[in-house]
């Protein structure tokens, strides 16, 4: 089993998905990685050699994923809350930030439905 990024790569697929179980590394930037570590992307994880796993370590260290990723945009968030301007208030309320409407839907957002209704 492969470790990159302190995440166990699923064994029996292909490296350029696997890769993708990391946070913050999507198909384009899976591709482009393996691109520089030079291994093929058809390759399953566990055909993979020692070495081509440390070159795509190499490769993965100088992007910001996982925990650095998580951090900094919990970080952006709070500075948006403290800034107080109207996605910083959406994301305090639990409401959609990005425009959808709230009148039906939503729900994700706001969670279970509060029945407010007449007697």
């Amino acid at each position: 089993m492969a470790r990159i990024a302190g995440v166990e790569l699923p064994r029996n697929k292909k490296i350029f998905i696997a890769l993708t179980y990391i946070y913050g590394i999507g198909r384009s930037r899976s591709m482009e990685i393996l691109k520089k570590a030079q291994v093929d992307p058809d390759k399953r994880t566990y055909e993979l050699t020692p070495d081509e796993i440390q070159r795509i370590r190499n490769v993965v260290a100088d992007y910001k994923v996982e925990g650095e990723l998580r951090k900094e945009v919990a970080m952006n968030i709070k500075a948006l809350m403290d800034l107080g301007n109207y996605r910083g208030l959406r994301h305090r309320k639990g409401l959609p930030v990005r425009g959808q409407r709230t009148r039906t839907n939503a729900r994700t957002r706001k969670g279970k439905k509060k029945t407010v209704g007449r007697k």
